[in-house]
């Protein structure tokens, strides 16, 4: 499903770094979390929340990641769902904010992002720096 996500977004990423991304989280870093979606043994998609700690926020934050559901399945209110499950059990384990990223042309995940709480913030946009190998 990763991969069939990052082909989707347009993500350049190999099996091997997917894997060596996944594998900490898998094994239980507090670093993040990684949830199926659906049932284990036929999931129809899933989400990846890290962890890191903001003053401006008085804590514990997390940053939805990656969130993926299943083409064939999209649409039905899946997403919806596993924010409104999800969100309130994140605030219970001291999750102070939650950040996401969202594609500026994609309305539809805008509207979900928005009835689960989520407001853009005006004057802000998001910058990154990605760490070279070896230097």
């Amino acid at each position: 499903m990763i991969e069939a996500f990052h082909d989707e977004a347009e993500v350049n990423t190999t099996a091997e770094h997917r894997s060596a991304a996944l594998n900490p989280l898998l094994e239980g870093t507090p670093l993040g979390c990684a949830y199926l979606i659906g049932p284990r043994n036929a999931p129809i998609g899933y989400i990846v929340v890290s962890f890191g700690w903001s003053i401006e926020f008085g804590g514990l934050v997390g940053v939805i990641d990656e969130f993926f559901i299943r083409k064939g399945v999209r649409g039905r209110g899946v997403g919806s769902e596993v924010l409104t499950v999800l969100l309130p059990k994140l605030e219970a384990a001291g999750v102070a904010a939650l950040h996401l990223q969202v594609e500026g042309r994609n309305s539809r995940l805008q509207r979900l992002y928005a009835r689960a709480g989520f407001n853009l913030r005006e004057g802000f946009g998001r910058m990154s720096r990605v760490a070279r190998p070896n230097g």
